[in-house]
Formats: structure tokens, sequence, C-alpha cells
């Protein structure tokens, strides 16, 4: 039993607004937490985490690297028809959390070229919400998952 954030999550016990948006024995895809304190994150923000608490991209089997790259590939769709992103960046920092964890996030139309990147939610007018706007988001992904499934 690991005392990792990431891993925290997958067991139910942080959480996750809007719930997990795909999840299987391999990988656990959701949206971003808000951070305590906060009023709100920028909204389209999705994780996608392999169950398994790894480090980093190369310490994937072959079978979860497999599945992580389908569900980043089948989110980012999701996004892009869903929420309209024009792009979707495809990040994997894992400074702050031992577990591999890639983020999604979404470039909406409009987003001035300065806040392009990982600057997406420094711009004042980025689409940001709090819980209800997570899950209406989550919600619209699941749906555009079910249907081209």
């Amino acid at each position: 039993m690991s005392d990792c954030f990431v891993c925290q999550k997958h067991r139910g016990e942080i959480d996750v607004p809007g719930g997990a948006i795909y999840e299987d024995e391999l990988v656990y895809a959701s949206h971003i937490v808000i951070p305590e304190g906060k009023p709100d994150v920028y909204l389209g923000t999705l994780f996608v985490e392999p169950k398994r608490c790894v480090p980093g991209f190369g310490d994937l089997t072959r079978a979860e690297a497999e599945r992580v790259g389908l569900v980043a590939s089948r989110l980012a769709a999701a996004l892009q028809a869903s929420e309209r992103a024009e792009h979707v960046y495809l990040f994997v920092l894992g400074a702050h959390v031992p577990h591999l964890h890639l983020w999604l996030a979404p470039r909406y139309p409009g987003t001035p070229r300065e806040f392009w990147g990982l600057r997406l939610a420094e711009w004042p007018d980025a689409p940001k919400g709090g819980r209800a706007e997570i899950a209406a988001l989550c919600e619209r992904i699941r749906s555009h998952l079910h249907a081209t499934s």
C-alpha cells in the first residue's frame, strides 16, 4: 500500500471531482483535482495514470504503455470533439509526485499565443470551473468515449 497521492486517488481516498472518466485494471483517468484553498481549476485538464505505482514512462510494461497511450489518444479526441479544443497538449512532468501521470491539457479557441503550452491556465479568460463544471465536462467526455468505443 503506497501513500503516494496518485495511489490514494485510485483507492478512493482522495475526492476526485467528476469521478473516474476511465478505469480498468491497468489505467485510471480523471480530471485534475481542485487544490485545497482554490475555488476552481483549468477545465479539461485530464490525467492518465497507470494503476501500478511507477515513476516514469520507461518503467511501464508493454501492456501498460499500450493502454496508457490508447486512453490518452481517446481522451484527446474526446476533448477535441466534445469541448472543441483546437489542440491537446500532452505533458509528462512528474517532479512533485513519483507516480507517472500524463497531463492532457486542451487549448481552447481564442487562447492567445503567449499562453500556449504550459501557460494555459495563466490566461485571464481561460475556462475555469469548480466541482459542477468539472462533473459536467467529465460526463461529456465519458459520453463521447462510450459513443466511439
